[in-house]
């Protein structure tokens, strides 16, 4: 009963209200493929999430696992566009999720690389791991990411995990235990969301 209950706020956390109808037609659209051209990373990558007043969280990203997902992230994360946003739902026991874009900065959105997408993915969303959130359409994702605050394997196979915290899991203990939320699908007023003050490409 516990891992349903959450599970439903998995799916109203991660999954805004959609379509069932539509939802159906993209999950089996499979145009949304990699860009033709477009050079995708390969191998492990490595950034610094700075979050302000709390400290530095490092990442490893997969891009052999999840290149268009990681390659994505980079290149958000090297334009600045991340630098300034929050993490606007937290959820103690599950996971924080922010990057969610400004008014008319929506990035377009990418191919999801999980399972249920029809693309292999080894990371489990344990601990530590970072993953993108999305709307009902499996090719949704765009800039939000969540970090896995304590192990959520039921979300193996629906959402593209890309890469853990490699240091600075306190940090996300501290946010996910203290942050002040509003209801049970942790709902985060914008003066107490936690800020981003920038992401860093490291290699």
């Amino acid at each position: 009963m516990k891992k349903f209950v959450l599970l439903v706020l998995c799916l109203l956390l991660v999954f805004p209200c959609g379509c069932k109808k539509e939802e159906k037609e993209q999950n089996t659209n499979k145009e949304e493929t990699p860009v033709q051209g477009k050079e995708y990373l390969s191998g492990k990558h490595h950034v610094e999430l700075e979050i302000e007043n709390e400290g530095v969280i490092t990442l490893e990203l997969d891009a052999d696992v999840a290149p268009i997902t990681v390659t994505n992230f980079i290149d958000l994360a090297k334009d600045g566009f991340y630098d300034g946003l929050t993490f606007h739902r937290i959820i103690n026991g599950f996971m924080m999720q922010g990057g969610a874009a400004k008014s008319g900065e929506e990035p377009a959105n990418i191919k999801g690389e999980f399972a249920a997408n029809g693309v292999e993915n080894s990371i489990s969303h344990v601990r530590g791991v970072i993953s993108m959130a999305r709307a009902d359409a499996y090719n949704s994702a765009s800039s939000q990411f969540f970090i896995v605050h304590k192990d959520s394997t039921y979300l193996d196979g629906q959402y593209a995990a890309f890469g853990h915290v490699t240091s600075g899991m306190e940090i996300v203990d501290s946010i996910c235990e203290n942050t002040k939320v509003e209801d049970d699908n942790g709902t985060v007023l914008e003066e107490n969301q936690p800020v981003i003050k920038e992401i860093r490409v490291i290699d």
